[in-house]
Formats: C-alpha cells, structure tokens, sequence
C-alpha cells in the first residue's frame, strides 16, 4: 500500500467529513440506520481520506486498500504474524528446482454477483497486472507464464526461483483477483465486483463507501450487516466521533493524544510497530539534487528526533534505513548524525548557496506537513529556503508521477518481503522510483536478491542494498511509524495489525 502503498507505500484521499449513526447486535439496524430485524448491525468507520478508486489493480491508495480489504481476496494471505495462509487456494506445491508453483483453489467460489471464480480469473487478474504493466507488475518479475490447467489448479512457472512468491501473490490487496466483466465494463473503479466477506453496495464521491455483507462469502460469513467509511480528515473530529458513537473505529487518531488514549478504556485505543516507513525523496531528475553531495547536506542537516516528536508524539522509532528494528532483515546503519557544519560544508563542494526547494506535502496525510514545516525550520539553518507546497492527495500523485517537484515526503506501507522495501522504488526500473535515482550496483544486488534462495546469503545482499541506499541518500529516512487505532466498547473481534490490513470481518457489534 507508498501503499502510497503505497504512495501510499503505495495511500488518495479528499477531505470531507461524515459521522453516521448506526449498529448494534440484536435488533440491529440497516445500511441507513432503520431498524432490521435480526440484523448484525453497520459499523461505521472514520477514515482519513477518500480512495481515489476501487480498482486494485490501478490505485496505489491506502484509503483505497482500508475499503478493498474487506472486499476482494488474493491466492494467499498473510496472517497476524505475517505468515502467508492459504485464502482463495487451499494449497500448493513446488517443483524440486523451484520454477514451477501449482496451486489448488477452494471449491465453490463465487464472486459477489453469484459467479462462480475460477483458475481462468486467476490467469487474468495477473496477466492484466503483468500485460497492462500496472503498479504491481514488478511483483511478476521472474514470472514466465501463468496457466489454468483445469478450473480448479492454477500453475506459475518461474524463470529464476522466487523466495518471496507468496508475498508478491498474497501480500496485499493490489493483486488481487477480479472479474473480468467488471474490468471491461469499468465498474471496477466505483462499484467493484470481488469475492471478499463485503460487496461494496454504493460509493458516494466525498460522502462515503457503503459496504455490505457478500451473502456468496466462501468463509465464515460476517457477523455484520455492513460497513460504512466516511471520510473524516481532521483526526480531532474523527475522534470526537468516535467518543461521541457516531464512529465505531477509526485510524485517523490526533497523535498527541494517543499516549493518553492507550492507558483508557473507553474508546478502546491500541497501538503496535508497524512495517511503514516515512522518508523524503529528493528529484534527482532536477539539479542540484542529482548531486549526491547536495542530498547527503540535506540528510545531515535534518534532525531526526525532532522531526519524529513533532509529527508522532514518540508513536515512532527513528531510523536512516527502511526495514523496521522488529524484521529479521534490519541493517542498523546511521551515518547522518544531526551535523549543520558538516552539511555546509557538503554544500560548498557542490558550489550550493542560496537553494531554494520545493517540498510537496498532503492535507490528507497531516504528519507530512507537520514534519515539512520541521524540516524547512532546520534547512533554513544550513542556507536552504524550504518552499512547502501543500496538495490534496489526489493532485499530489499527479504531481509526483510527472515529476513535479524538487522534493516530496510521504511513507510506504504495509511491507512483507525487503523486496518490497526497495525494488519499487530504487531499482533503476522501479514503478515507483518518480525521483530518478539509478545505481548500477543496486540494481544488481536488487536484481540478485529476489532470486536468493539462501537465507543468509539474501539478508547479506539486502544488508549492501541499504547501506548504498543510505549513502546516495536516494530516500532520506525518518522514522518507522506505530500503527495506532481505536474502537467503541461495542466493537469485538478487531485486531490490529503490523501491515495496516483492516479487515472486518470477524468483527460484531454489541449494544
């Protein structure tokens, strides 16, 4: 998901605010908060922005993916512990030399709409990422071909073997299977057809998403009736929502008040580390950032504590690389310390003065202007004026994906694999690498590191990807984020996750 799960990892949003009153077990109510008889309740959840699209193929959204978990399913799944499980597919096997995966789908599958889902959905899910060169089409890199050798079997024959195949098929929402009717009516990006536990039953440009209760589930069906995420951009309002029971769940928190929140009860606030990282990326396409002196000034100029108290209130843990302290991957590397002398003087090697840069921030994402304002505060100290420019979400994706900018900040979600924490956005080929950053040498080692069966081996290449990375100061990282959300008392059964997932539906509502 830079979910931007990305952008996201790789998140699209609009600002608007809608708190519906709804819910509760027993008698219940509907989808408009009238009374049903018997039904499960709507549970209404506050989140902090408007997807730009339901496509998962297309959108590379968090607000997107926060909707898209609860509506479609992939092959596999990671669980709480991100293990991948088995979801759509029972079961696989490999090939003792690695390069062929077979895998067995459940029996009965059927789309929201009543069709049934079989291996031919899969072989074009995939093959529509991969041909159309779509935002996960990186994930099917060492893929040769994609078969259904009967409704039921699914075979991926591999051009070089792939540790991390499971993740890339199952990691998140963004590979997801879907209806091909649905694609070529182009449904898909408001009214999405897929076969997760909710079908989505109306979508409410700068109002809200109203989910229902997919009734064709292959699972244990949800206890709820619905789901409803309104668009609330001002945490302090979604959690005035919250307190006042017109939310039932929101990760849209004020961050100075979490501290206080996680020792209450009332509303229920949990928080656990996350695999996110923040950064800030310099357009190596615009000089004088192509410069690696310049982005190394910039990176010593930044005073990362600082930052990371005022945009999280210590719900984050400081870090110059990507991988998070709680992954057997971290590479603990921090080269830059607070040092304003030593990015002057960096700076006059690259004959800078008087620089003055563009830095492109979200409304929707708030912490980034916070953080900008921090960052342009502590620039101004080593000569650089700082130029904040502040976009809705929407019109910030444009913007990055043209290039437009000297310098954004934003984070990248939900990752698995180390693949997902580098390849997209630094391999020369990258998806997502918008600020033009190309090392011969990562690359290779990128390239060598998908492939790498050997544990030990894999971790040394990732360990050289990082360290480089952190040298050219291709991104410049901030800081690993705490995932922090909330809930009603009437609210059980939700959990909170290490990559961001929100699924519902295993959740009820109480009285």
């Amino acid at each position: 998901m830079s979910r931007t799960r990305f952008r996201l990892a790789g998140a699209t949003i609009a600002l608007m605010l809608a708190a519906v009153a709804g819910c509760s077990g027993g008698e219940g109510v509907d989808v408009d908060g009238n009374d049903a008889a018997g039904a499960g309740g709507v549970l209404n959840a506050a989140i902090g922005g408007e997807p730009d699209q339901l496509d998962p193929h297309k959108t590379s959204a968090y607000y997107s993916f926060q909707v898209l978990e609860n509506v479609f399913d992939t092959l596999v799944e990671p669980d709480a512990n991100l293990e991948m499980k088995p979801a759509l597919a029972t079961g696989w096997t490999t090939s003792d030399d690695q390069l062929t995966w077979t895998f067995t789908l459940r029996e009965g599958v059927k789309f929201s709409d009543g069709s049934p889902l079989t291996a031919e959905d899969v072989v074009y899910s995939y093959n529509r990422i991969i041909d159309e060169k779509l935002n996960n089409a990186y994930k099917f890199g060492t893929v040769k071909s994609i078969e259904a050798s009967d409704p039921k079997t699914v075979v991926v024959t591999l051009n070089a073997p792939t540790p991390n195949l499971l993740a890339n098929l199952g990691g998140f929402k963004g590979v997801a299977i879907v209806q091909k009717a649905n694609v070529e009516s182009g449904e898909i990006t408001t009214k999405p057809v897929g076969s997760g536990p909710f079908a989505v039953e109306n979508y409410s440009s700068g109002d809200s998403i109203r989910l229902v209760r997919n009734d064709n589930y292959w699972g244990e069906k949800p206890k709820l009736d619905g789901v409803r995420f309104t668009f609330v951009s001002d945490p302090t309002v979604a959690l005035q929502n919250l307190r006042g029971g017109e939310v039932h769940w929101t990760d849209n928190l004020p961050p100075q008040q979490v501290p206080a929140l996680l020792d209450g009860d009332d509303p229920t606030v949990r928080s656990v580390p996350s695999t996110d990282y923040w950064y800030l990326a310099l357009n190596q396409a615009r000089k004088p950032y192509d410069d690696v002196n310049v982005r190394r000034a910039i990176a010593f100029a930044l005073d990362r504590e600082a930052i990371t108290k005022a945009a999280k209130f210590g719900l984050a843990t400081v870090n110059q690389a990507a991988i998070p302290q709680n992954s057997a991957f971290y590479y603990e590397y921090a080269p830059y310390t607070h040092d304003v002398n030593q990015a002057r003087q960096l700076l006059d090697q690259a004959g800078v003065s008087g620089l003055s840069m563009d830095l492109m921030v979200t409304s929707e994402y708030p912490e980034t202007v916070t953080a900008a304002q921090v960052i342009a505060s502590q620039l101004e100290a080593v000569g650089i004026t700082v130029k904040i420019r502040t976009l809705d979400f929407a019109q910030w994706l444009d913007e990055q994906g043209a290039g437009k900018f000297d310098a954004f900040m934003l984070g990248w979600l939900g990752n698995i694999d180390p693949d997902e924490f580098y390849y997209a956005q630094h391999h020369s080929d990258g998806t997502f690498n918008f600020h033009e950053y190309a090392n011969p040498n990562v690359d290779r080692l990128l390239d060598q590191a998908r492939t790498e069966t050997d544990q030990a081996a894999r971790k040394q290449q990732y360990d050289q990807v990082a360290k480089q990375i952190v040298d050219d100061a291709s991104y410049i990282y901030l800081y690993n984020p705490d995932v922090a959300q909330g809930w009603s008392k009437q609210v059980s059964g939700y959990e909170v996750r290490t990559d961001r997932a929100i699924r519902f539906r295993d959740v009820a509502l109480a009285r």
